[in-house]
């Protein structure tokens, strides 16, 4: 993660910051002069940051810490490019008793999925897609790494970078997404300001996080509970995996912090809201 002093914090208009990107997150066309504008645009279009200097792609950590207790859950469903054989074996990189628990304890959730997991789970996608508990926001195609050295993931090259994300919405569309969202979440959460400026023009806001679940790779559920609960505050994004193989207590964990942090008088959000609510805030 850069230092704190790259984090772009500048905002804008909804309307503004949307103005070249399409429902897919991909550059669309103007709308042309004499066209009405929509009834509701914040209704239609979810709030982005605004881009930095040179149009440099902005980064979203949490939302504001004196807006109330609100806190979003997110959920990455990786799956690299190179993994079909382990799904092919019976590998499940997806998790569907944890999307059943969420939608059983009606938490709203970001899911940031890579495309390669939209191609092995169409149906989940689409699923997840519809749901209107659920944002689907985009985790690159591959999960290859944008910078060098970020856990022993394989690289993109930087003139490869902005086709890997692209990649990932037509992955999204061809399994019936109707509306990813115009967020990206880089691979490990590892970028600098070259994959940065690699993806300016995208369209997309970065999204990070302030709380590490550490459900990666956990056996011990009640230490990743110890450790959200530990880290939440108010305007909070939570990282999490949807990935049984290399997650499999998550589905606990969310059993047992969901109604914690309910008791402490948390609300759950999706990340749409709190970016929105950091727009307003500014």
């Amino acid at each position: 993660m850069i230092a704190s002093a790259l984090r772009i914090t500048a905002v804008c208009t909804l309307g503004a910051a949307l103005a070249a990107c399409g429902t897919a997150g991909t550059p669309g066309p103007a709308r042309p002069a004499h066209a009405k504008p929509a009834a509701s645009p914040s209704a239609s279009r979810p709030p982005v940051l605004a881009p930095g200097p040179g149009g440099q792609t902005p980064v979203f950590e949490h939302g504001p810490r004196s807006l109330g207790k609100t806190v979003a859950l997110t959920f990455d469903a990786d799956m690299t490019a190179d993994q079909g054989p382990r799904a092919a074996s019976g590998e499940h990189f997806d998790n569907p008793d944890l999307i059943g628990t969420l939608r059983t304890l009606k938490v709203p959730a970001t899911i940031f999925m890579t495309g390669r997991w939209a191609e092995q789970y169409p149906a989940q996608a689409r699923s997840l897609g519809q749901d209107p508990q659920f944002e689907v926001a985009n985790h690159s195609y591959s999960h290859y790494a944008f910078t060098a050295d970020c856990y022993g993931l394989p690289t993109v090259e930087p003139d490869r970078m902005r086709k890997d994300v692209e990649r990932a919405y037509a992955a999204f569309r061809a399994a019936g997404v109707p509306h990813p969202l115009p967020y990206f979440r880089f691979p490990g959460g590892c970028y600098d300001r070259q994959a940065l400026r690699a993806l300016s023009g995208v369209g997309v806001t970065a999204v990070q996080w302030d709380v590490v679940s550490g459900d990666a790779f956990a056996t011990d559920a009640d230490a990743v509970v110890r450790q959200v609960l530990d880290g939440v505050k108010p305007g909070s994004v939570v990282v999490m995996h949807c990935t049984r193989s290399a997650a499999p207590t998550t589905e606990q964990v969310v059993r047992t912090v969901v109604p914690k942090l309910r008791k402490q008088g948390y609300r759950f959000v999706k990340v749409s809201e709190l970016i929105g609510e950091t727009n307003g805030h500014r």
